[in-house]
């Protein structure tokens, strides 16, 4: 049997982006997940790869912005190598503005986004009228447009990563097996509930999410932020509509009468989505660190061992930069996490 270079413990966004990097590189890896590829918040449904605001620039928010803009190069590599689409496309979105006060506001951002983003996307204020029946209802009759906004198939964007690891000479384990070189835990809400224990304070937790999808089929067009609701309209013709935020819950993968809610809400802000047939429901459970911020870098107190967690809401838009400081640290040993998402910021 082949020498393992690295084990990647979690087959979620992290876990398996940054296991194709490793691969991509040239190195063996063996992914070990206990139950299937994309068993947590990773497999689900929604896939809004949505920005920071343009404004009050910080690490966090030039990190986020480097991994979007990368993002196209990294999942049409993915898609190459594997043979699966992972359904990305940077689509842009749309978001209602309310009032004078939110449009002169849109107005500073647009500004700043000149700057900020470089040139490389645009956010932008436009007419409602602009997208026909797509718009969401807007007081003021305007619209925020970003394009830079992506989206992708959670649970299809696991498959083809997966998929890859397995081209590229790694390998996907189902259930366990022994630690060889470096270890990286990518292991979700439950993996911060672990190391709470372990440490004897709280470093993060879990907070899940519903989600339901329907036939409706928007493919080219950007994806909807409005009343907190994300409306993202996926490359197979299906289009998701999540999610529910939830601190406390009995059941991580069960979906209630807080979806039914969530549901009535979506129709009300597009009606265009009326009478569209439901296909599934979903509901999981995405890691959220102490720090808000990806946990991210080496285990304190553990030799080669590894830390990649905490991806909360933008686990799969921070991936493809995530996947490359990841691989930089554990194959080079060249550091580059940003203070804010290193693991002690979190302890």
């Amino acid at each position: 049997m082949a020498t393992v270079d690295v084990t990647i413990r979690g087959a979620g966004a992290f876990g398996l982006s940054v296991g194709y990097a490793i691969a991509r590189r040239g190195a063996r890896v063996r992914v070990v997940e206990p139950r299937r590829v994309g068993a947590g918040s990773s497999g689900g449904i929604v896939g809004a790869l949505a920005p920071h605001t343009p404004e009050r620039w910080n690490d966090k928010k030039a990190f986020q912005f480097d991994s979007l803009i990368m993002a196209s190069e990294f999942w049409a590599d993915v898609a190459q190598v594997s043979g699966r689409s992972p359904g990305y496309g940077r689509t842009g979105r749309l978001q209602p503005v309310a009032d004078d006060r939110a449009l002169t506001l849109a107005q500073e951002r647009a500004e700043q986004a000149g700057d900020l983003w470089q040139g490389k996307a645009i956010w932008e204020l436009r007419p409602a009228s602009d997208f026909g029946d797509w718009a969401p209802p807007s007081p003021s009759g305007m619209v925020i447009h970003d394009t830079l906004t992506g989206r992708l198939h959670p649970a299809q964007a696991c498959a083809a990563l997966a998929a890859g690891i397995s081209a590229l000479g790694g390998e996907i384990v189902i259930g366990d097996a022994p630690d060889a070189g470096a270890v990286i835990w990518a292991t979700g809400y439950e993996g911060l509930l672990d190391l709470s224990h372990e440490m004897g304070k709280p470093v993060g937790n879990g907070v899940k999410g519903q989600a339901i999808l329907l036939r409706h089929d928007r493919r080219d067009l950007p994806q909807l932020f409005a009343d907190t609701i994300h409306f993202v309209p996926h490359a197979d013709g299906t289009l998701a509509i999540g999610s529910t935020s939830e601190r406390e819950f009995d059941a991580p993968d069960t979906t209630d009468a807080l979806l039914d809610d969530l549901y009535a809400r979506a129709m009300t802000v597009v009606p265009a989505l009326r009478g569209a047939e439901v296909l599934s429901r979903w509901a999981g459970v995405r890691p959220r660190a102490k720090s808000r911020a990806p946990m991210l870098g080496p285990w304190p107190g553990r030799p080669g061992h590894f830390i990649a967690n905490g991806g909360f809401k933008i686990g799969f838009g921070m991936a493809p930069k995530v996947a490359q400081v990841m691989a930089d640290l554990v194959l080079k040993g060249q550091d580059d996490i940003p203070a804010a998402f290193r693991v002690e910021a979190s302890l």
